[in-house]
Order: structure tokens, then C-alpha cells, then sequence
């Protein structure tokens, strides 16, 4: 296990941060308005920080493909960047933390991804680098969540590789997962759970995530969307929307819940 310096900043990995926000948690006054802070990745100190559009393209109009594979980032620097850039360089050899933050769509808030490893610098223009994620303080992303709910297995694509899966397989990919709960939160869009409300910090970013195309429906050459195909609900919501099959719609099991039953 990876030795992380202390101290690191208290972010907590599936959380919304504006911009505005790091520079409160980090102490950086003034504000900053422009420049680095705004180019997609900058130092501060010994630490670094990265924000990056995923399945997005930058208010540049710049979109290299940035996407998560399971509890790694593939990113890619600015259009001219290269490994043997000083600012690479430094960026991949920091000797503080590298603070990964990505959005779905331009202009929402960021959600703070872990502390980012390089595992493989590709030389290429621009430079693409492959990040490991970890938690802060030795805390490990959530990815799976086990008790999801399992089906019959079905003969699928994904990403490219013919295997069998089970037809939850999106549900359970921690890179759909991420892409969905980012654009959605961490709240049940059934009934409005949030469990970091409801726990604390034991709680903050757990949820289960819905597929809403109809099993059936999945067949070869079908191209997820996380942000269109699934939905966060939490593990009693997720239950009830799959007693039937097909499973029940979202909207139709909102208008099931009872007046003030609670949650």
C-alpha cells in the first residue's frame, strides 16, 4: 500500500466542488479569476491539481477522450503538451498530491475523483498519462458495490471484448458508476435518500446505481450512456424497482411511495 504524505486536503472522493471551493478548502486567497487555475491542471505548493471534462469537451471546445477505467483515469494534457514538458514533468514526479477532479458536462460543478499515481506516461502529443486513484488519507474509492443485484448472466459487448456478463454489468462498472453519480448525486432519485446526510462521512457518496433500458433491450453494439441509461437509487429503491419484470419504472415507483412513510 502507497505511503501518502501528510497532510492532505480534507476532499472527499464523489463530492461536488466548484472551483471557488478548492480555493476555500485549500486556503488560496485571493480567489484567482484566471490563469493556471483555469488551463485544466496546476501546481499549488508541492501538490497538483487536475480538473478534466469526462465524455465532455473543455469550454475550449477541446475533447480528447478523457474517460475512466475502472479505478483508473485516462487523460490527456493540453493540445501541445508532451512528456518532455517541464510542467509534465514536475506534474507526474509531484512531490505532493496530485487532486484528480473531472465533470460530465461544461459548467457543472467538478467532482473530486482521489489522489491521482502515474502509472504509464504515453509519448504522444498531447500527452496522454494513465492515473491510478486512491482515496485521501489511505481511503479507496468506492467501485462495486457487492450487494447490487444479480440476474440471469447474458451474452453482451462490452467495452470492446466479447465475454459473458451479467445483465447488470453497467450498474456495476465503477466507470459508468462514476460518470452517473456525478451528473446525478449521491441521492436516490426515487424517494431522496442520501446516506452522507444520513451517516455522515460513513455514508457520503454510497449509492446504488438503476439501468433504465429495459433488460431485453441490451443486445450487441448497444453503447452505454451513463448519464441517459442510469440513475442513483438507493439499495431499498433498487430492490423495489426490480420485484417485476420488466422492472418498474423510476416515475412509476415514485408515485408508489406513501405520504410521510419516511425513508
Amino acid at each position: 500500500m502507497l505511503d501518502i504524505p501528510v497532510p492532505c486536503y480534507p476532499f472527499e472522493i464523489g463530492e461536488p466542488y466548484t472551483r471557488a471551493d478548492v480555493f476555500n478548502v485549500i486556503g488560496l486567497e485571493p480567489a484567482p479569476t484566471g490563469g493556471s487555475w483555469f488551463t485544466g491542471y496546476t501546481s499549488h505548493g508541492p501538490d497538483w491539481f487536475i480538473f478534466c471534462g469526462v465524455g465532455t469537451g473543455g469550454r475550449t471546445g477541446h475533447d480528447y477522450g478523457n474517460h475512466f477505467d475502472g479505478d483508473r483515469l485516462i487523460w490527456y494534457g493540453k493540445t501541445k503538451s508532451s512528456p518532455g514538458q517541464p510542467s509534465i514533468q514536475k506534474l507526474v514526479g509531484a512531490a505532493g498530491q496530485v487532486y484528480i477532479f473531472f465533470r460530465a458536462e461544461d459548467r457543472a460543478p467538478f467532482t473530486f475523483a482521489g489522489l491521482g499515481s502515474p502509472l504509464e506516461v504515453i509519448d504522444q502529443t498531447p500527452v496522454k498519462i494513465i492515473w491510478t486513484l486512491r482515496g485521501v488519507n489511505g481511503a479507496r474509492p468506492p467501485t462495486t458495490i457487492p450487494e447490487e443485484i444479480d440476474t440471469e448472466a447474458v451474452q453482451t459487448v462490452f467495452e470492446g471484448a466479447r465475454r459473458v456478463v451479467e445483465v447488470n454489468v453497467y450498474e456495476r462498472d465503477p466507470s459508468a458508476r462514476r460518470s452517473c453519480i456525478a451528473r446525478w448525486g449521491a441521492v436516490c432519485a426515487v424517494c431522496g435518500f442520501d446516506f452522507g446526510k444520513r451517516y455522515g462521512p460513513l455514508g457520503r457518496g454510497f449509492i446504488h446505481v438503476h439501468h433504465l433500458k429495459p433488460l431485453g433491450e441490451v443486445c450487441e453494439g448497444y453503447e452505454l450512456n451513463p448519464i441517459e441509461d442510469l440513475r442513483p437509487v438507493c439499495p431499498n429503491c433498487h430492490a423495489m424497482l426490480h420485484r417485476r419484470k420488466p422492472a418498474i419504472g423510476i416515475d412509476d415507483l415514485r408515485r408508489m411511495l406513501k405520504p410521510g412513510s419516511g425513508v
